[in-house]
């Protein structure tokens, strides 16, 4: 490693570990195991051993996160969240919708694609990618046709959207896996960009060369307000390539990101992405999972340049064993999440794991893990005080506040198992959640930038839609507050615009209307 770039790994790190203004870190929460009255498993042969994906939105308009499921060879399904604020977690299943009725679906992501304020779903397929259009009442419309959307015949595990300024309609990515006609070869599919035409899109934009991705992210990596789109990709299926960032400009032929524009040839096992400003330099570090050592990259030097350097092991973060169960053999990591798990307002970061199926070389006994984010900014695993050890081969997941008590839950997708829901039975940490809309086009303010001022510290969360493995969230923002019982909150809006700041107390959820001048609270 050269000077220069040892130096800037360290520079990174010791912004990483600049200690946060509120008071202590704390310890993980305790987590209970509830059936929920969720009976659901992902299932079948080789082409689900990838996907696994859960989309958490709200489907019936009271605010609430309910959760959609893929299945494989099962029946997706759709869950209405039927809990009472902060108690057991509970729902039922939607179970008269035909459309919403499919087999081989590997994974789902929510998004307003139309502005008409009501969720729709991308749901990815091993063949056919199926757009629904939220009809209201966790209803749902097939809207291929309607929006001019061709799905396909590919596998489908990867999918990220953004809005481009003066767009009614998202520009929507999707990543292919291995392709179907050539499994035998390893061949891997290209991906495709579809970008609106007035009320539709037209023919897609081909992004070639494919390289087997598990998961795609449209984010402002570099604060220039436009949204690249990172790509992690599998190197068990290419011999020359490598992870890629596409330069994605409104009106122009998408482009790769080379070693002359500073980008670092890094070839993993690619199969999740996380992404979140953890130094405090409103730029987000990311976290990619794979087999063996994941990693955890930080912008380096001047933030026009993709160049990105590893500090997971120096936080603690590679994660690349089990941390019990007696297999040292290393481990699979699929969805990973940061959130702020115990109130403290320090991210955690929260990894889902299991073996592909039986393979060899690979943990068997591989559980997911919870890393808990110290003062220090290191890592440590908080799982087993948690109560969160299982042998289950996860795939998705989530972590998202379910029954609205300010605590977020977890929901794991599990290859031929059942689905596992844990509560959050509760932190002494004070926290905040936000939910930021507008009007017309982009409702949900996908691209916009929640800051939370907490005596000094800024904390920064960048709407996205894209990213972990085949399922991702959209609804109620979560910010831990530690012991600081007010903040200051404020909105970068897609365009640019900022709000100003308002002070705002904790322990509430607040909605921030673009068009009303403050917050507005909202009653769970």
């Amino acid at each position: 490693m050269g000077a220069v770039v040892a130096a800037g790994l360290l520079w990174a790190a010791m912004q990483v570990l600049a200690p946060p203004v509120p008071a202590d870190s704390l310890p993980p929460p305790r987590f209970l195991e509830e059936a929920a009255g969720v009976a659901h498993r992902y299932d079948g042969g080789f082409n689900f051993f990838v996907g696994g994906g859960v989309a958490v939105f709200d489907c019936d308009q009271d605010q609430v996160p309910d959760l959609f499921f893929a299945g494989g060879t099962n029946q997706a399904a759709m869950f209405r969240n039927q809990s009472v604020k902060g108690g057991p977690l509970s729902f039922s299943p939607v179970e008269d919708d035909p459309d919403v009725v499919m087999t081989n679906v590997t994974g789902a992501y929510p998004l307003d694609v139309d502005g008409d304020a009501l969720v729709d779903l991308a749901v990815l397929r091993y063949g056919e990618n199926v757009m629904l259009r939220g009809l209201g009442n966790c209803h749902f419309a097939r809207a291929n046709e309607t929006w001019s959307v061709d799905g396909g015949n590919e596998w489908t595990a990867a999918f990220s959207a953004k809005w481009d300024e003066g767009s009614s309609m998202p520009t929507m990515a999707f990543g292919n896996y291995l392709a179907p006609e050539g499994q035998q070869s390893g061949e891997c599919s290209d991906h495709y960009l579809f970008r609106p035409e007035a009320n539709a899109y037209g023919a897609p934009v081909v992004l070639r060369p494919g390289l087997c991705t598990l998961s795609i992210l449209f984010s402002d990596w570099g604060r220039s307000g436009r949204a690249d789109l990172r790509m992690t990709n599998d190197r068990h299926y290419y011999r020359e390539g490598q992870d890629q960032l596409w330069r994605v400009e409104d009106g122009e032929t998408p482009r790769l990101y080379d070693a002359n524009d500073g980008w670092q040839r890094m070839q993993i096992w690619g199969m999740g992405i996380a992404s979140q400003d953890l130094t405090g330099d409103g730029l987000p570090e990311v976290f990619l999972t794979s087999q063996g050592d994941n990693k955890l990259q930080t912008l380096m030097g001047d933030q026009s340049s993709p160049t990105y350097g590893d500090i997971a092991f120096e936080l603690g973060a590679t994660a690349h064993r089990p941390y019990t169960g007696g297999d040292a053999l290393p481990s699979t990591a699929w969805h990973a999440e940061f959130e702020d798990i115990n109130n403290d307002s320090l991210m955690d970061l929260y990894i889902a794991k299991g073996n592909v199926e039986a393979q060899e070389g690979y943990a068997a006994r591989d559980p997911s893990n919870l890393l808990v984010r110290s003062r220090d900014g290191t890592f440590t695993e908080g799982a087993p005080e948690a109560g969160l050890v299982n042998f289950a081969r996860a795939r998705g997941g989530a972590v998202v506040d379910l029954n609205m008590d300010g605590m977020p839950d977890l929901v794991e997708v599990n290859r031929r198992e059942n689905v596992e829901l844990w509560r959050n039975l509760g932190s002494p940490g004070n926290w905040l959640e936000v939910k930021i809309g507008q009007r017309d086009a982009n409702r949900d303010a996908i691209g916009s930038w929640v800051e939370l001022d907490l005596g000094g510290r800024i904390t920064s969360r960048e709407l996205t839609v894209g990213g972990g493995h085949a399922g991702g969230q959209l609804g109620w923002v979560h910010f831990g507050l530690g012991d600081l019982t007010s903040a200051r909150l404020r909105v970068i809006w897609p365009d640019g615009e900022t709000s100003r700041w308002w002070r705002v107390g904790a322990n509430q959820f607040l909605i921030v209307d673009r068009e009303h001048p403050r917050p507005v609270r909202w009653e769970a």
